[in-house]
């Protein structure tokens, strides 16, 4: 961790609250409830927003450190989802060809 003097929080509390009013969100708990089959688990924003405001006004070591964690957290998740598809060095040579086109389309 950081001194505690010139640390700053990942990300401004305003992010922290707007992430967890997105996540209660109708649109967004209709939206994850279809795509992963249950409700949006909301709450580590909610501690994050909190824990940001204690560091705001306190300068707690508690708050930092649960910043700190929660956002290492959220990288190894992103991080733990294979691409589908391997990245290209180049696009293809024949990229700017035409693309070939259906009998039935026309």
């Amino acid at each position: 961790m950081a001194d505690g003097d010139n640390w700053r929080p990942p990300r401004p509390c305003e992010a922290y609250r707007a992430e967890w009013d997105l996540c209660r969100s109708a649109r967004h708990r209709l939206h994850h409830y279809y795509v992963h089959g249950e409700q949006p688990a909301c709450e580590q924003w909610r501690r994050d927003l909190a824990s940001c405001r204690e560091w705001e006004e306190r300068r707690s070591a508690e708050a930092q450190r649960s910043l700190c964690e929660s956002e290492r957290a959220r990288v190894r998740a992103a991080r733990k989802h294979a691409l589908v598809w391997p990245l290209r060095q180049s696009p293809p040579a024949d990229w700017h060809l035409p693309l070939p086109q259906d009998e039935k389309d026309q």
